[in-house]
């Protein structure tokens, strides 16, 4: 498959992403090649409370920001490659402020 044209997506704003067997991340999407997406401010969203899934996370973050367990937030600079997308949502500023509120997770 070609790189999906940017009408799909904003390279400027956040979105929630969903893959197979890999997990859900928050980033910005840089391309989609097929079921392959390039994400950049790439973060792993591993538990999170007060969103019952992926779609509520994009439009209204989460209510228990101390009980998430999210990794640290990468560069605009860094480049992470995810294989097997099931779904991507943008996210509202509202989700954004949300998600940027929980703290890196350190076990």
């Amino acid at each position: 498959m070609k790189k999906t044209e940017n009408k799909m997506f904003n390279k400027n704003k956040f979105y929630i992403i969903r893959a197979n067997r890999a997990g859900v991340f928050m980033g910005k999407i840089a391309f989609i090649e097929g079921t392959t997406i390039g994400v950049t401010s790439l973060r792993r969203l591993y538990y999170w409370n007060g969103a019952l899934d992926v779609s509520q996370l994009a439009k209204q973050g989460v209510t228990k920001a101390g009980s998430c367990k999210f990794s640290e937030q990468l560069d605009s600079s860094d480049l992470s490659v995810v294989t097997e997308l099931v779904e991507f949502h943008p996210m509202t500023e509202k989700a954004v402020t949300s998600l940027n509120s929980v703290q890196a997770w350190k076990s």
